[in-house]
């Protein structure tokens, strides 16, 4: 039976959820949740994603890198760059640099080992190797921010992981001209590097060009709503427009975005983040996609031994490259030990160059009926595969032992966790009804309460008294020494209660236009809190500088 595709969308996303429900359940960072499911409805599941709807899919998937690769452009604050962007430059060459040298090196022994073929073998090992310098910037982003980090690594892992893509090309454009001159193709210097100068400048240009055009619409939106439809539309003309042209989606979307948030600053983060929630589900369907591409057909076992080393070797390569950038450059200790660990994770980008690769080597014949661009797409996916299981928990590692973890916080966020009785002020300063108003302005003298509950005889709160209602009663002092606490109060409205959640207490108290109010016990009507919105936002404002180390 055929699936349709908008059945297929509701699988991927309902089933992508549950997946990241579980694996986050179990400790598991959740883009390995939308990957597994995945792998369950793709071509190495029960195939309700085949050969056949993929194609029709990668429109989808087009627009996803745009959407990650704005968002992350929005991260890449110029500020930032000033102060450590020759950091950033030295670990980005030394990583991706380290990937390429060793896995090409290795893969490269390799092939010669099993095929004696030493020109295709140095072909192989210079497309897997300029292949392996690529980092995937959706999965490791993602992880950044389901935990909420924040902090250096994570400003160095979000910049290094932006340059990367260039880097990226820049190497698969000069290993596929020189694979292409050693097993005799027809490839021209002058029209390779013409065409990775229109694809690097060209992508570059167009997205600020993007950006600046998009900072004078967004300047003359006077709507939330307008404003989100204005940037998805952008967002769609980006892809488009870039596919046409044969430009890099991501890497011109990244330029849009950094040359927003570096324009536009106050009018464009609260709109990133209104678009990082709206693009929820796109990016649950991109990494079930991601899934359902791969294949875990039989294959030869010397080519599970090309994986074998791809595998250990981009491992090695990121890991010492980046130490290596990182101490090369200056860069605090922090940056040394850790960053590598968060450059494991490969998908589209790699995934997209083997796929060209492909293309390009598929003539080349090797043994088994394999040719080498048959070789590089398989080892490329089996890769993915594993280094996407791999690179999202190392990124999650890695945050959590720099305690970058949960730092990146906002108030809402916290509101949203919190209770009345988390904020409330137990046991407040009552007032007996029998009291004389005399009793009662030098009980209001002693505090810096603005409501007073009124208590009979058995404790039982029958009213309020606040600043409010006295004040026409603050100059007529005579009548302070006959006047009882009964006499002035007023009925008290029971508006909260204890387990009312925070968020709905802040909206009702504003809807009220009140600053205090009075919490009894649902039975006995003894006070039992008051509300203050001053203490609460204290409070909250407390818990949010913990949370962030302060």
């Amino acid at each position: 039976m055929e699936v349709g595709i908008l059945l297929i969308l509701g699988i991927g996303v309902f089933g992508g959820i549950l997946g990241a429900w579980f694996f986050q359940k179990i400790r598991i960072p959740q883009v390995i949740g939308y990957i597994a499911i995945g792998l369950i409805i793709g071509q190495s599941g029960f195939g309700i994603i085949g050969e056949l709807q993929l194609p029709t899919l990668r429109p989808f998937s087009y627009l996803a890198l745009a959407f990650i690769g704005f968002l992350v452009g929005g991260e890449l604050e110029a500020k930032i760059f000033k102060q450590y962007g020759r950091q950033f430059t030295g670990i980005m060459l030394g990583e991706g640099l380290g990937a390429f040298l060793i896995v090409g090196t290795a893969s490269g022994l390799l092939l010669w080992w099993v095929t004696g073929n030493i020109p295709a073998a140095l072909a192989g090992g210079l497309v897997l190797g300029a292949i392996s310098s690529a980092t995937d910037p959706a999965s490791t982003v993602d992880v950044l921010w389901e935990y909420r980090s924040k902090g250096l690594l994570t400003t160095s892992l979000v910049s290094v992981v932006a340059l990367d893509d260039a880097l990226a090309l820049t190497l698969y454009a000069l290993g596929t001209t020189v694979a292409g001159l050693l097993v005799g193709g027809e490839f021209s210097y002058v029209e390779i590097f013409r065409s990775l100068g229109i694809e690097l400048i060209g992508s570059v240009l167009l997205g600020i060009a993007c950006g600046f055009g998009l900072s004078f619409l967004l300047k003359h939106s006077e709507s939330g709503d307008r404003s989100l439809t204005l940037l998805v539309g952008s967002l769609l003309l980006i892809a488009g427009v870039s596919l046409a042209a044969h430009l890099d989606v991501i890497l011109c979307a990244m330029a849009a975005g950094a040359t927003l948030i570096n324009h536009s600053p106050h009018r464009s983060k609260p709109l990133m983040h209104t678009l990082r929630a709206f693009a929820a589900p796109i990016y649950v369907m991109f990494f079930v996609l991601v899934g359902a591409r791969l294949q875990l057909d039989s294959q030869p076992a010397w080519l599970w031994g090309i994986v074998a080393v791809y595998v250990i070797g981009r491992t090695l390569g990121k890991y010492g490259g980046a130490w290596l950038g990182a101490k090369w450059s200056g860069s605090p200790p922090l940056l040394q030990n850790n960053l590598g660990l968060g450059l494991f994770a490969q998908g589209g980008v790699a995934v997209g160059l083997s796929m060209m690769a492909g293309q390009h080597l598929s003539g080349v014949e090797l043994v088994g009926g394999l040719d080498l661009g048959a070789v590089v797409v398989s080892a490329v996916t089996a890769t993915t595969l594993i280094v996407q299981l791999i690179g999202p928990a190392c990124v999650k590692y890695t945050i959590t032992r720099t305690g970058e973890i949960g730092c990146n916080v906002t108030e809402e966020d916290i509101i949203a966790t919190l209770k009345v009785a988390d904020v409330m002020q137990p046991d407040p300063v009552c007032v007996r009804e029998e009291e004389l108003l005399s009793t009662v302005f030098d009980t209001i003298a002693q505090t810096d309460q603005l409501s007073f509950p009124v208590v009979n005889p058995q404790g039982a709160c029958i009213g309020v008294i606040s600043l409010e209602s006295l004040k026409t009663l603050f100059v007529e002092q005579e009548i302070w020494s006959w006047m009882l606490a009964g006499d002035v109060m007023v009925p008290v409205q029971d508006i909260l209660h204890s387990d009312t959640p925070l968020e709905e207490a802040l909206s009702l108290m504003e809807q009220m236009e009140a600053e205090e109010t009075i919490l009894r016990d649902p039975d006995t009507h003894v006070p039992v809190g008051l509300f203050d919105l001053r203490s609460a936002k204290r409070s909250v404002s407390r818990k949010l500088l913990q949370m962030q180390g302060s």
